[in-house]
This record gives C-alpha cells, sequence and structure tokens, in this order.
C-alpha cells in the first residue's frame, strides 16, 4: 500500500528555522518503501487569519485558499507537524492553519518534529491537543532539536548531539497507523 506523508513546515517567520529542519527530517527518513514525502511550506500558502464564515467542520468553505489548503492537506495520509516553540506553544501561524480545516485531518496520524530552547516540547503538547480534537492519532515518539539559533555545524549540517529522538523510529510508528488508518477509512 503506497502512502503520501505531508512534512509540514509550521513556521512563516522570515529567518526561520523551520524549513531547514523539515529538509533534515525528510532526508533521514526518505528510505521508507512505499512512502512518498512532500514538504509543504505554510509560507507558500499565505494563509490570512481564519476568515471563513462557516465553522470548518461543517466543510463549507467559500474562499480559494481555503479550498486549495483542504485539497493539499487531503492527498495526505499522515502528516508531521514541524513546528518551533513560541512563548511555550505552537507558533500562531500553524495553528491557524490547522483550524481552516476539519475533515481533512482527521482519522489519519501526526507525528511532532519540534524545536526550540528545550526542544520545542510544549509547542508538541499544545498540538497533541487539537490533534485529539481533530480525531488524530499522534504519534508517541517525538523528534525535539534543542537550541535552534546553533544547531548546525560549520557545513550547515544540523547537530545531532542537539536532536532527542529518532526520525526513523518515529516513521516507523507513522507509517504503521497511517497504513491501518487509510485500510480503516477505506473500508468505513
Amino acid at each position: 500500500m503506497s502512502l503520501r506523508i505531508g512534512i509540514i513546515v509550521g513556521s512563516t517567520r522570515p529567518g526561520r528555522a523551520g524549513k531547514d529542519v523539515a529538509e533534515w527530517y525528510h532526508a533521514k527518513v526518505t528510505e521508507t518503501p512505499d512512502v512518498e514525502y512532500e514538504i509543504v511550506d505554510l509560507a507558500e500558502f499565505g494563509l490570512p487569519l481564519l476568515d471563513e464564515a462557516m465553522p470548518a467542520a461543517m466543510g463549507q468553505y467559500q474562499n480559494e485558499h481555503t479550498k486549495a489548503w483542504a485539497e493539499k492537506i487531503a492527498s495526505f495520509d499522515g502528516y508531521v507537524w514541524v513546528t518551533p516553540e513560541y512563548n511555550h506553544s505552537a507558533p500562531a501561524s500553524l495553528t491557524n492553519a490547522i483550524s481552516f480545516i476539519f475533515n481533512e485531518w482527521g482519522r489519519k496520524p501526526v507525528a511532532m518534529v519540534s524545536y526550540g530552547s528545550m526542544g520545542g516540547v510544549r509547542a508538541a503538547e499544545h498540538l497533541r491537543a487539537i490533534a485529539g480534537e481533530l480525531e488524530m492519532a499522534d504519534i508517541r515518539l517525538q523528534v525535539a532539536i534543542r537550541s535552534p539559533w546553533a544547531m548546525k555545524d560549520e557545513n550547515g549540517n544540523i547537530i545531532e548531539d542537539l536532536v532527542s529522538g529518532n526520525p526513523n523510529d518515529q516513521m516507523q510508528q507513522l507509517v504503521w497507523w497511517a497504513q491501518a488508518l487509510k485500510t480503516a477509512r477505506e473500508n468505513a
């Protein structure tokens, strides 16, 4: 069974580390058989603050940017949310993008890759609560990177000593859940 996994860059701030973290993670997990990965950069979608009149759970999207976002997210069987920690939580850009849609996330798994002074773990915990409300299965194993301002060596590579968690172990769990939930969705 072929799966599609979206690696979503949650920060849109200029000078952010998120894109580098997503590319590093993608390079670590590309060996997974029968899995197609796509890095999805929120900055490229340019979503405004939530501007839909109807609640997302109704699926009655009015705006073209929402429809494009919903179509992109619906195309995946699972997700990796790459998040910095801003003020002990996830960035507004990511929580806003998540809130734009509802059913497209549901009954699919999500893994957290976080970065920040404490590895971004507090942001990931907030995102787990959101994932639960969206009827997502969140993967217990987390990848966390400390000290994002100093996480690269002189060659531009992420310093592995600053990483907690193993991307491949996390991806194995995500793929297991993605396969199980895809089968369940198809049989529902």
